[in-house]
């Protein structure tokens, strides 16, 4: 009897050790896919100018996952190896805590998460098994880990000076990429604004409002009420632009984009997404909600996903982005992948020289694409870092 209990609990301990080290990439393996579908040939003109690029990227969600973010994958859309080949100057990396369970783009409750038995399944440190705040810290922590470890090829993004050093250094003989934080839904600070203290020393410089589901700021366009700011969520924006912090309205409600736009004395950002006039999907920008975001000098972040430009081709992506380009003009057009945020897309960051071949098949002119591949984050993103100067008594 006893060797039978010890062979049991043998098999129980390599059971759960399989789990543990296997469960988390078979997830995100299923998750975060690469159609396959056939990419366009690239011209020479195209390889050529995208290598003079400055790229950036809104939003990414590869902090989420059990990898380093240092190493090359075998899976997911993103990472410092690939950034590289693709020639990304600098990747905003979001923090996802909290998803319902059966997740959808209509109606979402906020009383299930997915991502509580990913984060045990992962083996995250115990305090962020049932705080949503520390899943964001964990997530600031990964990232500093790995810029310190990373010899120099990766740099932490968090004011403009950091940006202009960025910028200078990526003239050298080995470009360095830059990281900057962002929280996918402000339902991380539990109620309590001195939280968004934490975050900011964390590094977090970026934040949405909302992610599937309603919260205690504001309603999602995919919550139960879709509601607009609670007095909470607009002491929380006043706070952000006050700090340097960038309002993201990403996932929030029609009502929501509205108050945020009525009350915004800094640029605003969409992080990633699309746009109505191309792919009806709800979370999608109407032209007045682009107007809009543009009126505050704003971005306007174009996902590759289907929900996003309602196909994966590089040619949809463009055609979103030439949208937003003839309704309100370049500069406020921008790239937001949405990498590994539990989407296909049709191919990885690697391969980001499509979309300039896109952009230059759709008639953009060569500074055209400089500024919607990167020039004009840079601009919206150094001047949104300035904390806003309080007024004089």
């Amino acid at each position: 009897m006893r060797r039978w209990l010890i062979a049991l609990l043998i098999l129980v301990a390599l059971a759960a050790l399989a789990f543990f080290t296997l469960a988390p990439g078979m997830i995100e393996r299923d998750l975060n896919r690469i159609d396959g579908k056939p990419l366009p040939k690239v011209s020479a003109r195209a390889e050529a100018l995208h290598g003079t690029l400055t790229i950036v990227d809104l939003h990414s969600d590869t902090l989420l996952w059990k990898r380093s973010i240092l190493d090359r994958a075998t899976r997911g859309h993103m990472d410092l190896p690939r950034l590289e080949d693709g020639n990304v100057a600098l990747q905003v990396l979001a923090s996802t805590t909290k998803s319902p369970k059966d997740q959808n783009y209509d109606a979402n409750g906020a009383d299930t998460d997915n991502i509580t038995s990913l984060v045990i399944a992962q083996l995250q440190p115990i305090r962020t098994w049932t705080s949503l705040l520390e899943r964001s810290l964990w997530h600031a922590e990964k990232l500093h880990r790995a810029v310190g470890a990373s010899a120099g090829k990766l740099d932490a993004v968090a004011a403009p000076d950091d940006i202009d050093k960025l910028l200078a250094d990526r003239r050298g003989k080995v470009p360095p990429v830059g990281a900057m934080l962002s929280i996918e839904g402000l339902h991380v600070l539990e109620g309590k604004l001195a939280n968004l203290d934490k975050l900011y020393a964390a590094g977090f410089r970026m934040a949405g409002l909302t992610h599937f589901f309603d919260n205690d700021l504001a309603g999602s366009m995919h919550g139960l009420k879709k509601g607009g700011l609670t007095p909470f969520g607009r002491q929380v924006v006043s706070e952000m632009e006050a700090k340097g912090m960038i309002v993201d309205i990403a996932h929030c409600s029609s009502a929501c984009v509205a108050d945020i736009l009525k009350m915004a004395r800094r640029p605003v950002v969409s992080s990633h997404g699309g746009v109505q006039a191309t792919c009806k999907v709800n979370r999608n920008l109407s032209d007045a909600q682009i107007r809009g975001v543009a009126a505050t000098g704003g971005l306007i972040g174009i996902g590759y996903w289907d929900a996003a430009v309602c196909e994966t081709s590089p040619a949809s992506i463009a055609k979103a982005m030439k949208h937003v380009r003839d309704l309100v003009g370049i500069e406020h057009v921008a790239l937001g992948s949405d990498y590994d945020g539990a989407t296909t897309v049709r191919f990885d960051t690697s391969k980001l020289v499509q979309v300039t071949q896109a952009l230059i098949d759709a008639g953009f002119s060569d500074d055209e694409i400089r500024a919607a591949m990167g020039g004009n984050a840079i601009r919206v993103l150094k001047a949104g870092l300035v904390p806003l100067t309080p007024p004089a008594p």
